[in-house]
């Protein structure tokens, strides 16, 4: 494991917010924070090629242990050089460590001290994942940021329920940390501490209190966006983040629209991740400035404009909302492809302006004023 201790130097801070911009430095190369991580859960951004996700000017991208791990398996990932040389992608890649997805898409499960015994959604197959073993097949996977495993909660968890995940994931990261200094001395990837306790202000406390005790190189809130209202997300988020250390990377896990993602920014947050961009793009909604689009309205059947007129960008450049609708109505692959790209690049693009607004001390009123012409358009649900 790798012995530096601070890998985020924070380049601007905010005067009236707690937003604040920087580098964190990866085995992969540096990434500029605050940053969005685009998902490829099964070593691929759905839709779109890792060579454009590089020039979109992504560094930093998501893979998933739990899926990786089912199929195709760690052993053929290993031996095609990790993850980096099995999806031929050069720079950094963050793993999940599968907590959440045993929580949402196990048919099957069972959460014991030792660890989660569930059942493969691919095949049925029976399995067991433990924080050591997830540790570990992260460190084959190569990944630059690994996750520990965790115990994730819904928004209509019981509180018993929630103390009893915090519980779990408090006994599972200090076994996962200990395995992680005994990864071997070449390994460089960092492993992050996740905060739990569902909607419970003192859970909160207890479970940033117990994992910030134990000195991970950066640390996430799980458990928020599970299906809670806007307000309750912004409570909570803000209610956490103030508990976690200053000097180190903060991650929220699982958001990725512009009100959530500035939300998050304003509360110091460096990064965030979310399936939704690509995953809309792929039923023809696209962000625009004005809000979210959905082409295969009638409206655009003989709009001959671009995408978005305010975010032009060379790789959907020519294609009119007109013609999408038509590639998305006739089932053609291209659609989604389009417009995964637009909204990878509206992304990029919004976190550019973020830090550029965090460096020039001007956070708010871009807030302010993104989110006051983004709320304004007609399709935004």
């Amino acid at each position: 494991m790798t012995h530096q201790t601070h890998h985020l130097r924070i380049s601007h801070r905010d005067s009236s917010t707690s937003a604040r911009s920087g580098v964190l430095s990866l085995p992969h190369g540096d990434v500029s924070t605050p940053a969005f991580m685009p998902v490829g859960t099964a070593a691929s951004v759905k839709a779109v090629t890792h060579r454009d996700v590089d020039a979109l000017g992504y560094r930093l991208i998501l893979g998933n242990t739990y899926h990786l791990f089912l199929r195709p398996g760690v052993d053929v990932i290993q031996t095609a050089g990790g993850l980096h040389g099995f999806s031929n992608w050069p720079h950094n890649i963050l793993t999940d460590s599968g907590g959440y997805q045993i929580f949402s898409l196990a048919p099957f499960r069972k959460i014991r001290d030792e660890g989660a015994y569930f059942r493969s959604h691919i095949d049925g197959s029976y399995h067991t994942l433990t924080p050591e073993r997830v540790v570990r097949i992260q460190e084959a996977l190569g990944s630059d940021v690994q996750m520990v495993l965790d115990v994730c909660t819904g928004y209509d968890a019981s509180r018993q329920e929630s103390e009893d995940a915090l519980h779990t994931t408090t006994q599972w990261a200090h076994r996962a940390y200990g395995e992680y200094t005994q990864t071997a001395s070449s390994y460089e990837g960092l492993l992050f501490g996740i905060v739990q306790g569902n909607f419970h202000h003192d859970l909160r406390r207890r479970s940033a209190e117990e994992i910030c005790s134990i000195p991970f190189p950066g640390y996430a809130i799980g458990g928020l966006s599970v299906g809670e209202p806007f307000p309750v997300y912004q409570e909570f988020l803000s209610a956490t983040a103030q508990l976690l250390p200053e000097e180190k990377p903060r991650y929220v896990m699982g958001i990725g629209t512009p009100e959530y993602i500035l939300e998050a920014v304003e509360h110091g947050i460096d990064m965030f991740d979310c399936v939704f961009p690509t995953r809309i793009a792929r039923n023809g909604t696209i962000f625009t400035r004005n809000g979210r689009v959905a082409l295969k309205n009638e409206r655009f059947r003989d709009d001959y404009g671009p995408l978005d007129p305010d975010m032009p960008t060379a790789f959907t450049e020519g294609y009119s909302r007109a013609y999408v609708r038509h590639l998305l109505k006739a089932g053609e692959i291209l659609a989604p492809m389009i417009a995964t790209v637009h909204n990878l690049n509206f992304l990029a693009v919004m976190m550019q302006e973020i830090r550029d607004a965090i460096a020039g001390g001007q956070f708010l009123s871009y807030k302010q004023s993104f989110l006051r012409r983004y709320r304004g358009g007609a399709d935004h649900g």
